[in-house]
């Protein structure tokens, strides 16, 4: 089960297990800056990490579930390979209807992990999860690209499967009062997990709490959608040959990650195309009415800007994300002051501009050479995403 195949890999571009933190105001953990290779003014030496604060607190009619993986796990890589996607299934023993109204990962070992995505597994896709989990050895099993999950028993493409997730800058995420994300009785949890052994080895164990609430019909039901692009990074024109021959960066994409190392193909199916540089841009059009509550982006350690615009080269068109620099250590999802009401035939858009020079600067990319980048599940690969979360009327 070293990927997925083709169709799950189409299915993952349009609800992909990345990283950017789906939820909005509120923040009680930072992440630890500068761990994956991002440039710092200093690098102070501490005996050890601080506690984290305590959760927020509970609001009426709220209560915790707390998820824990089922072992101490040691990434597994191949090859030259320094990254390994692993999901676990969880049982969050729901008895009734239930909303999330935040969550709070806690990665074990923040040099281990990447990201961590939680999807939910609707009481009809439980099967093939315990399917996909029995199938591999050991704890849970092997995802690059996605759950394993897309396709079974999902009918809106406008909705991607998360519940929450965590990345550099990402910590306790508390959903406003007013609104919820739906979990249905008998749901189970598939935790996606990115390890990434470039620059540590060891054990990860993590945890997740969430915050559930009792489906009444009092709260707006929050969606996830993402805006995945392109990426066609070519080698600076000193560096040639190798890997900065394309096809020979895209065997080895497929060599590490399976089908899911096709994923920049067929963004190119679902974007129109790109041609070779540092920015890309991927235009979507919205097809079911809803009102924008917050928005983030996803890059890795060659990224240089990321912008999201609703309805981008017209007259009515809103910038709703910008950060002019990136910080790959910096990637919370950020709530809108005024949301946005997007209809069906709007637009976004997502655009990227990634820098091979930035090698030169971030001490994790030291000794990794110049490649043609695509799309790729690997930290030294590179993505463009945006992440959107909308209420529906």
């Amino acid at each position: 089960m070293r990927g997925v195949a083709l169709a799950s890999g189409l299915g993952a571009v349009l609800i992909l297990g990345a990283c950017a933190n789906p939820a909005t105001l509120e923040t009680a953990r930072p992440a630890a800056a500068g761990h994956h290779g991002q440039p710092t003014s200093e690098a102070p030496v501490v005996d050890a990490e601080p506690a984290p604060p305590e959760p927020a607190p509970l609001r009426e009619g709220e209560r915790f579930v707390d998820l824990k993986l089922p072992v101490a796990y040691t990434p597994r890589v191949e090859g030259s390979g320094t990254d390994d996607y692993r999901c676990f299934v969880l049982d969050p023993e729901l008895e009734s209807d239930s909303l999330v109204a935040g969550i709070d990962i806690a990665p074990d070992n923040t040099g281990l992990v990447h990201h961590v995505i939680v999807h939910k597994v609707m009481p009809e896709q439980i099967e093939v999860a315990e399917d996909l989990d029995a199938a591999d050895p050991g704890e849970g099993y092997s995802c690059f690209g996605g759950s394993g999950l897309e396709g079974v028993a999902r009918t809106n493409l406008d909705q991607a499967s998360w519940i929450g997730a965590w990345a550099p800058g990402g910590g306790e995420r508390v959903l406003p009062e007013d609104v919820g994300m739906p979990l249905v009785a008998g749901s189970r949890i598939i935790v996606q997990m990115h390890y990434s052994t470039l620059t540590t080895t060891g054990t990860d164990q993590s945890e997740i709490r969430i915050r559930l609430a009792d489906d009444d019909g009092t709260k707006a039901a929050l969606d996830t959608m993402l805006l995945p692009a392109p990426v066609e990074l070519p080698c600076r024109k000193r560096n040639q040959g190798g890997l900065c021959v394309r096809d020979r960066a895209v065997a080895d994409v497929v060599d590490r990650f399976g089908e899911a190392g096709r994923i920049g193909d067929l963004l190119h199916f679902l974007c129109g195309g790109a041609m070779p540089g540092s920015t890309q841009s991927c235009t979507r059009e919205v097809h079911e009415s809803g009102t924008i509550r917050a928005v983030g982006g996803h890059m890795h350690l060659l990224g240089k800007s990321i912008t999201v615009d609703i309805n981008k080269g017209t007259p009515d068109a809103r910038r709703i994300l910008e950060v002019p620099v990136w910080d790959f250590d910096e990637q919370g999802a950020i709530a809108l002051e005024d949301p946005a009401v997007v209809e069906p035939g709007d637009t976004l858009t997502v655009t990227c501009t990634h820098d091979q020079a930035m090698r030169d600067v971030l001490p994790a990319l030291a000794d990794v050479p110049d490649r043609y980048v695509i799309w790729g599940e690997g930290t030294t690969d590179e993505m463009c995403l945006g992440t959107v979360l909308l209420t529906r009327p």
